[in-house]
């Protein structure tokens, strides 16, 4: 489990994967951060540079403000 708790631990985690610059970046979000998240990018950068995948995020960091 990712050692920074949700902040929406009532919402499950999704997997956030983000290429950028050929770098691929996987990180667990909760559901509303990740769809808010790839909502801007995708109005500022490449629409396929992110993605929310299902499943297992036990082995994901989350990124924190």
């Amino acid at each position: 489990m990712s050692a920074n708790p949700s902040p929406m631990p009532d919402e499950a985690d999704v997997h956030l994967s983000v290429f950028v610059h050929g770098v691929r970046m996987d990180f667990a979000a909760c559901l509303t951060a990740a769809l808010c998240f790839m909502e801007e990018h995708r109005s500022r950068h490449y629409v396929d540079a992110v993605n929310v995948i299902p499943g297992d995020t036990s082995r994901l960091g989350r990124v924190t403000q």
